[in-house]
This record gives C-alpha cells, sequence and structure tokens, in this order.
C-alpha cells in the first residue's frame, strides 16, 4: 500500500516531532526534503532512501521519484506545520502526485508566540517566506499594527536579490519609512528555536536596523493588553 505524505516535522528540535509523524516517517520507502529539514529527523530516515533537496533541483527529484516510486510511500517534510509557509512546494506535490495527504506539526509561529506570552487568536499571523511579491503583505502588516494587533511574521531572507530581502532590520527601516514611531514598538526575534542554536531578541523594532538575523527567525510585535476572565466579571 503506497501514498504520498506531506508532513511537517516541528520547527528544529526532534522532540517537537509529533508521535503521528515518527510513525509515517517509520513507515516510509523514500523520504525527500531540505538539508535542515531532514536533520531534524535524521535518526528516524537511517534505514530509508533519502534525497537531498535544494529549491534549485527540487522539481527534476519530484519527476524522477514519481517514475521510481511504484507501489512505495513516499514522505516529503517540512520544517514546522506544513500548512503554514509552504503552499507554493505542497501545491506542486499535489499537481504531480495527485493525492497528497497532509499531516500538521508544530510551526515556530507557536512556539514564538508561546515565548513572547502573545496569543495567537489575538494576533495577526503573516509570513513574507514566498517567491511571489509581498507588498500586499507590508500594508496588512501596516493595517494589523495600526488596528492594535500583535503581529507573528515570518520574515523573506534573500541575500542574492536586496530588493526582494525583507529580514528583520529591512522591516524595521520599512515600518519607520511607513511613519510608524518604532522607537515605541515591542518586539521579539526568535531564531533557531527549540535548537541548540536558538538564540532571541528583545527590545524595540528600531533597534533592529542593521541587525543580521538568519532565515531561521521569526518576529513577534507585541501589542498584547491583559484581558483575563475576571475582567469581564
Amino acid at each position: 500500500m503506497g501514498g504520498v505524505f506531506a508532513v511537517g516535522v516541528g520547527p528544529g528540535s526532534p522532540d517537537y516531532v509529533t508521535e503521528t509523524v515518527r510513525k509515517i516517517i517509520v513507515g516510509a520507502d523514500v523520504v525527500v526534503g531540505y538539508e535542515y529539514t531532514l536533520k531534524t529527523i535524521s535518526n528516524l530516515v537511517q534505514d530509508k532512501k533519502v534525497h537531498t533537496i535544494t529549491m534549485e533541483d527540487q522539481e527534476k527529484t519530484y519527476q524522477q521519484i514519481k517514475k521510481d516510486l511504484g507501489g512505495g510511500v513516499l514522505v516529503v517534510p517540512f520544517t514546522g506545520d506544513v500548512n503554514f509557509s509552504e503552499s507554493e512546494v505542497v501545491d506542486r506535490l499535489i499537481e504531480i502526485f495527485g493525492d497528497v495527504e497532509i499531516v500538521p506539526g508544530i510551526s515556530s509561529i507557536q512556539v514564538a508566540a508561546s515565548k513572547a506570552k502573545v496569543p495567537i487568536d489575538k494576533s495577526k499571523v503573516i509570513t513574507m517566506h514566498v517567491t511571489t511579491s509581498i507588498e500586499e503583505k507590508k500594508l496588512e502588516l501596516q493595517k494589523a499594527l495600526i488596528d492594535g494587533y500583535s503581529v507573528i511574521l515570518v520574515p523573506r531572507p534573500w541575500p542574492k536579490d536586496p530588493k526582494k530581502h525583507f529580514m528583520p532590520s529591512e522591516i524595521a527601516k520599512y515600518l519607520k519609512q511607513s511613519g510608524f514611531d518604532t522607537s515605541k514598538m515591542k518586539v521579539h526575534v526568535f531564531e533557531a528555536l527549540t535548537t541548540e542554536d536558538e538564540t532571541s531578541f528583545e527590545g524595540v523594532v528600531e533597534q533592529l536596523e542593521g541587525k543580521e538575523f538568519s532565515d531561521l527567525s521569526v518576529m513577534v510585535f507585541n501589542q498584547v493588553t491583559l484581558e483575563s476572565y475576571i475582567n469581564f466579571e
């Protein structure tokens, strides 16, 4: 019995791989994913046929696997939750393989929200981690902040093209240029969440100008006011 599974394997620590996803990976014949993602599940794929891909060669690999898979089980793991910030690749997998079962994982945005003590249901979640234009997303960020929402944001690393690079430093400059008083806006930046390399920044947006962060970054703009149930009695 074969099948194709797109699964989320958590932010980086093997401890954040859910038991459901763990079982699917153990039952796989072929696993194909990006290097960082495969590192998270390295202890589960030692007896599998593993393909390490990049954005440049992934299409060729998927097409070859489709020819060779037969009745086997293919698992394509994604860092974090497969349902967040991965739609461009997942949509392509569906186009190639047809029926793809999607299994969620724990996202870095969930971990970041917990560490910043910012509830997701009172926040706007925005990802800039796409290859298409982010101009509308920039306006969405502005509106969310003006409306008083906290924002959990995945920036866009694109070092090969400075015009598309939109990381914390660029975001801080953009907001200042858009009229925001970034000297008073509280922000967290988390890198490599749940791993031994995890780091965090807490301060105001203005302090981010000129600072470099890795492509494993999540930003949280904190505009939270406490609203416990006792306040409504």
